[in-house]
């Protein structure tokens, strides 16, 4: 269930200027899409939701989109885009714990919190900044397709803790794309708690599967 959408401060500005489906973990397509056509915390509060002033919703993403002269996919040509920009990130993500999964024409990144956050931080380690701009490279040259980065946790200490720290998360890694470069009104930026596990919690493997930053990569339809 999506954050209620909050609006863009200039003072958050400011902050960020200085700032068929696969296995979540297997770089291998079910299918191939060719031929067919988805803050509680320390100073960046107002950076969830939608990150643009032209409408708080998901038409008001699109027609900032087309304001900055992004071109819509159609056709055959979306299955065929997210092919290639499917190919371009696995290529980028070798070797670095994240998993490029494919859901029909969406793609999702899944970044795992022991590669990404210290145990209870929001605070990206410094060995995966070079992933991030790995990934807004990637999402800069395939600039038709919309964002959304969610915080995931597992379901220990609770919603109060869980939610925040989620979206602190999750903040922090949109905030790093922008920072790299990517256009800020293509995110929607939210956090989950532990309302959307991808594996048990009764188990530590499950839950540290479930300890993550997603990252859904949808082809701009207009």
């Amino acid at each position: 269930m999506r954050l209620k959408i909050l609006t863009v401060s200039v003072a958050v500005a400011s902050l960020l200027a200085a700032c068929t489906t696969t296995d979540p973990y297997s770089s291998t397509p079910q299918r191939n899409n060719t031929a067919t056509g988805a803050l509680a915390g320390a100073g960046i509060g107002a950076l969830l939701g939608y990150l643009t002033n032209t409408s708080d919703g998901e038409q008001g993403r699109k027609n900032a989109l087309i304001g900055a002269g992004v071109g819509a996919l159609a056709g055959a040509g979306v299955g065929a885009y997210m092919d290639r920009q499917q190919r371009a990130l696995e290529a980028e993500l070798s070797g670095t714990g994240v998993g490029v999964a494919r859901q029909g024409d969406n793609l999702i990144l899944r970044m795992p919190s022991d590669v990404t956050f210290a145990v209870n931080s929001a605070a990206i380690d410094p060995r995966f900044d070079a992933t991030l701009r790995d990934v807004a490279g990637v999402l800069q040259e395939y600039d038709r397709s919309l964002v959304d980065v969610i915080g995931h946790t597992d379901s220990t200490g609770g919603d109060r803790i869980n939610q925040p720290l989620s979206e602190r998360r999750a903040a922090a890694v949109a905030g790093a794309l922008i920072n790299a470069g990517v256009l800020r009104e293509r995110l929607y930026v939210a956090g989950a708690s532990a309302r959307n596990p991808v594996a048990s919690n009764d188990t530590a493997e499950g839950r540290q599967m479930n300890r993550r930053v997603e990252i859904l990569i949808r082809p701009f339809t207009g």
